[in-house]
């Protein structure tokens, strides 16, 4: 048996929670999902990717629970639960020195939100005064390679399930940043809306889900091609095919992607003129998931004028930067020297 456990990068978000094990690699990569029994006590019945698996295949009586909405915690007891079953895959629970770990947070949490964050970190197994809170566009910024310690600004767009952060970056802090609640699943969200307005159509999520990664765009499509999708009826309340085009899929994405431009926009405005320089200079950095969107990078780029640079791995850039502080933990000591103004959430 081990004594002391190894440290853990968990980037606990909306959408997937991805776990970094020290001295090892990323082990886990399930989503933030819970199937559990309805009614006052809740029995879990699936978690992670079996959870996944069961999405809108479960009887009447069972509820899927994403216990983060929008980057924040609406479930602290799920949270809790969620948080001990990754922590407990990745490194077991035999240890008699509890982990220490590092979380991504949102950068607009209020104190009181970190603080329920940090509890339900604890009360999952992680070793007490030894969880650190770090902001996701710092951490996506450190995993991308980005110069982060360096007094150089870096513009970061992590474009997550649950939110997108937008921060500008230098010497180990945010000089300014901006959290709005538009990520991966309100782009799912449109396309529903979308399909349900104008076919009269109810479509499930993981359907939405399917059409913005296998048609969506964020740039109009330069050949239309046709899609077939299932769902139920709104009238007839009778299951139901459809053919829709995927320029109306890219129609339904339109608005959630220029709130992010707009987003980025809002920063910028923030921004010292030397920084300004250096963005003007290195462009945007895309990361995140839902920022593998088609044509993401080159449409912020045409809307701003300026060079965008999507990540190798955006899905796990975040990950990989609390992995490389977790190993190097005297890192901790140089963060946080530059936030000049607060975040704000939109």
């Amino acid at each position: 048996m081990a004594i002391i456990a190894p440290s853990l990068g968990i980037d606990l978000g909306t959408s997937n929670t991805l776990v970094y094990v020290s001295k090892k690699a990323i082990l886990i990569n399930e989503p933030t999902l819970l199937i559990v029994s309805s009614g006052p006590r809740r029995t879990l019945k699936a978690i992670g990717s079996d959870a996944r698996a069961l999405l809108g295949r479960t009887t009447g009586g069972d509820l899927a629970i994403r216990p983060l909405q929008d980057g924040t915690v609406k479930e602290y007891r799920m949270t809790e639960t969620i948080l001990r079953y990754f922590i407990r895959k990745a490194i077991g629970a035999s240890h008699i020195i509890k982990p220490q770990v590092f979380i991504t947070i949102p950068c607009h949490v209020s104190p009181v939100e970190r603080r329920v964050v940090r509890e339900a970190a604890i009360s999952a197994g992680a070793r007490k005064n030894a969880v650190h809170l770090i902001e996701k566009p710092f951490a996506s910024a450190l995993g991308s390679g980005l110069p982060v310690f360096q007094p150089e600004g870096s513009m970061v767009v992590d474009i997550g399930g649950g939110t997108t952060e937008v921060a500008l970056i230098s010497t180990g802090g945010m000089v300014a940043s901006r959290s709005i609640k538009m990520g991966g699943i309100k782009m799912d969200e449109a396309i529903m809306e979308f399909i349900k307005d104008d076919y009269k159509m109810l479509i499930g999520d993981r359907m939405a889900e399917d059409l913005k990664i296998d048609w969506g765009s964020a740039l109009p499509v330069k050949e239309d091609r046709k899609v077939m999708i299932r769902g139920r009826d709104l009238v007839t309340s009778l299951p139901q095919t459809a053919e829709i085009s995927s320029s109306k899929i890219y129609e339904a994405l339109k608005e959630p992607c220029n709130m992010i431009v707009q987003t980025i926009i809002n920063v910028l405005e923030k921004a010292p003129p030397e920084l300004s320089a250096d963005v003007l200079k290195k462009g945007i950095f895309l990361m995140g998931g839902a920022s593998q969107l088609y044509g993401m990078e080159n449409f912020i780029a045409k809307q701003l004028e300026l060079p965008v640079t999507i990540a190798k791995n955006p899905s796990v850039c975040a990950a990989m930067g609390l992995g490389h502080l977790a190993e190097n933990p005297e890192l901790l000591a140089h963060m946080g020297t530059s936030n000049m103004l607060q975040s704000e959430e939109a």
